[in-house]
């Protein structure tokens, strides 16, 4: 695998979490010297229907930071997204159970979004589908406090593939 494979960010439907999450981590990346900023983040959900609209909530908590996610659509998670993918990450422990079970085979670095964090702080991030702006903020929140970690882990990751 090299390390120009995608980032896969997973939730249920694909329209609330993972495409938030995928849009703050390509923006981090973006930041990133070579060959960070060329990795590409994309999004899936476990229970997704293909083609569905990002949650308007979704859109207006990541235009509150400047990122826009509008032209979203939700696609279901595939085998062949778990193959091409250099990391996988989840929203919660369910989704990586999920695909534990059913992925053959199992993506060899399938983690939770928020598992990088530093102390003993939930690692789940819950769906916020149906609440209020305010309910995806603190979601968004909780996902970019997780970036930072994440584009660590990543960049030990790419060494690590470049290096075999």
């Amino acid at each position: 695998m090299s390390a120009r494979g995608t980032i896969v960010t997973v939730c249920t439907a694909n329209i609330c979490r993972s495409p938030m999450a995928a849009a703050l981590l390509q923006h981090a990346l973006a930041a990133q010297p070579e060959p960070l900023r060329s990795l590409q983040v994309v999004s899936a959900g476990v229970a997704a229907r293909d083609g569905e609209l990002v949650s308007e909530n979704s859109v207006l908590a990541l235009k509150k930071v400047g990122i826009d996610i509008a032209g979203q659509r939700s696609q279901a998670l595939t085998q062949e997204l778990l193959d091409e993918a250099l990391m996988v990450l989840c929203m919660t422990e369910s989704h990586r159970t999920m695909i534990q079970l059913q992925a053959e085979p199992v993506p060899e670095n399938l983690h939770l979004f928020r598992e990088f964090i530093a102390g003993a702080g939930d690692k789940e991030i819950g769906d916020p589908f149906g609440g209020p702006l305010r309910l995806y903020e603190a979601t968004r929140d909780e996902m970019v406090e997780a970036v930072p970690a994440l584009v660590a882990r990543i960049k030990t990751l790419v060494a690590a593939k470049r290096g075999s």
